[in-house]
């Protein structure tokens, strides 16, 4: 991720504790229809695609094409010995010496962006957003055929996890340092810049990095838990001494390891992620220990007290929040609903600022075509992430017979779910400039991705060494689109006027990064279910109709 500065928008309330469109083709509709005799199916093919094209105004999207390309992204960012069922077939083998220097093995994990920088924090919340995202839309990512692929993408996350920690209380924070890397433009399979790494420990502690990984494993160890059960104590055990150790030995990991500064600052301190980690091991393990944390904790680390209006990599309030106002259902949980019910205020008032729903200064911007909008570098991260979690909070209403009640009037879950939705076609194609953010998806899609590795030719059609300046002046500087297409890249995006420059240089707008797709994941499967059950739904109208 080129260098950036974060001016994080921390909204206090006088209560603050503290300072390209698709048509879905018919015989897809009539596999999933009640069975019919054979006479029946022109007939019914017919009257389908009639019913889809005249009925249908807004654009119709693949969701389940989407999904399947966000999970080849994942494979395209690896570092490390690239495995043999490897899709993405224009990488190979990078980083095989990570943490020789050190004497440790930190061989694998995964690249944030478009440089070859193996940044912890980000890559924890990857991890643990990939995981929510299963844990919620399991069901919907398996009826897609797409759970192993999910599996494989956290997997390459924990594995490498369980590998930079090291004893108990050490964790390796980053390989390589973003200063040298951006002085080339280097294929990762080239690499000549400096593979140092640096870790935090007792007398250089980071209990933000500490605890975003802990919350990665302890959430990746629920999705692992009936299919993998050895794997997933393993993660759960590492989870929980990470924890005890960012609890124990507290401090902002950016002052332990300085050249992470310019690039993933922790802006909002470890308070967020300490409650956040304690929440998910909380849920993998039902221990009473981890739910008294995030209560007892709830007002002097801010969960009851800040209200925000974005959740990123950084900034975990608004997710934590959320995550504690499903708690308010559990009947085990009554005695300790004033708290919840504070969380849950909190959460609500992310909700009703993305509707558009607050009192007007608080109310998350948007672009005149309808998009989010937070701030100007990579503003894709908040849409996705936005997304995410106006769809699972939409799901917990409807599941409770709830609605939402924002300054601005009273919504239900359907309004909720419908503007997420919104977000997700405005990814997707539905936007002024009639591009999908999403690569590789629709016929128009961002062609000139800031990213090292798929804009020089493929290590595998050329072997021939390509260094650092060689990179720049002959791939980067280059107006043709990229060699090799980065498949399920979320790309930072437009501007907040709607606006977009396909520019390799322009790295604000083009690069990409794994935190913006990991909330996707679990969006377009349950997009993906509501748009089959709506098929089932009109074939079995169409079938009653045509009898």
């Amino acid at each position: 991720m080129e260098e950036q500065t974060h001016h994080h928008q921390y909204h206090r309330k006088q209560t603050s504790s503290f300072g390209d469109s698709k048509i879905v083709p018919p015989l897809v509709l009539v596999q999933h229809c009640c069975s019919s005799s054979l006479w029946f199916l022109f007939f019914f093919v017919t009257i389908t695609t009639f019913f889809i094209t005249t009925t249908n105004a807004q654009q119709a999207f693949d969701y389940g094409d989407a999904l399947s390309k966000s999970l080849l992204y994942f494979e395209a960012q690896r570092s490390g010995r690239i495995p043999y069922n490897q899709r993405v077939s224009w990488r190979h083998h990078s980083g095989l010496t990570d943490g020789l220097e050190q004497g440790v093995d930190l061989v694998g994990g995964y690249y944030d962006a478009g440089d070859h920088v193996k940044f912890g924090l980000p890559m924890a919340f990857t991890v643990t957003m990939l995981s929510w995202g299963a844990i919620e839309y399991l069901q919907h990512i398996s009826d897609a055929g797409e759970l192993q692929h999910t599996l494989e993408a956290i997997k390459w996350g924990t594995d490498y996890f369980i590998k930079a920690h090291t004893s108990p209380n050490v964790l390796w924070a980053e390989v390589g340092d973003g200063d040298t890397d951006h002085y080339c433009w280097q294929r990762p399979e080239d690499m000549t810049t400096s593979r140092q790494a640096f870790k935090i420990d007792e007398e250089k502690p980071g209990s933000d990095l500490a605890a975003e990984t802990a919350a990665a494993m302890a959430a990746a160890s629920i999705v692992f838990k009936n299919t993998n059960p050895h794997y997933s104590h393993l993660l759960l055990h590492h989870a929980q001494q990470l924890f005890e150790f960012g609890d124990k030995h507290r401090g902002k990991y950016d002052e332990s390891v300085g050249v992470v500064k310019s690039y993933y600052a922790s802006v909002s301190g470890y308070k967020d992620e300490l409650l956040w980690a304690a929440m998910w091991l909380y849920k993998a393990t039902d221990s009473e220990m981890y739910f008294q944390y995030f209560i007892s904790k709830a007002h002097s680390f801010g969960g009851t007290g800040w209200s925000i209006s974005e959740f990123s990599w950084d900034v975990k309030y608004a997710g934590l929040q959320l995550l504690a106002s499903k708690f308010l259902n559990q009947e085990k949980h009554k005695k300790h609903s004033d708290i919840l019910e504070q969380y849950r205020s909190k959460a609500e008032y992310y909700i009703c600022s993305c509707l558009n729903k607050n009192n007007n200064d608080s109310n998350v911007q948007r672009t005149p075509g309808g998009l989010l909008y937070v701030r100007q570098w990579n503003n894709m991260q908040y849409v996705s992430t936005a997304s995410f979690l106006l769809s699972v909070y939409s799901d917990f209403l409807k599941s409770t017979n709830q609605n939402l009640n924002c300054h601005g009037g009273t919504v239900d879950h359907e309004e909720i779910l419908s503007f997420a939705k919104s977000q997700i076609d405005y990814i997707l194609g539905s936007n002024p400039m009639n591009m999908s953010y999403l690569v590789g998806y629709g016929p128009r899609y961002p062609k000139r991705v800031h990213h090292r590795g798929a804009s020089i030719v493929s290590y595998k059609e050329n072997k021939g060494f390509i260094g650092c300046t060689q990179g720049y002046d002959n791939w980067y500087s280059s107006q043709e689109p990229n060699p090799n297409v980065l498949v399920g890249a979320l790309v930072g995006g437009p501007d907040w006027q709607d606006n977009f420059e396909d520019q390799r240089n322009n790295f604000m707008q083009t690069e990409a990064c794994t935190y913006n797709t990991a909330p996707l994941v679990g969006v377009f499967a349950k997009l993906l279910h509501i748009e089959n059950q709506k098929l089932v739904q009109d074939c079995n109208s169409l079938l009653v109709a045509s009898f």
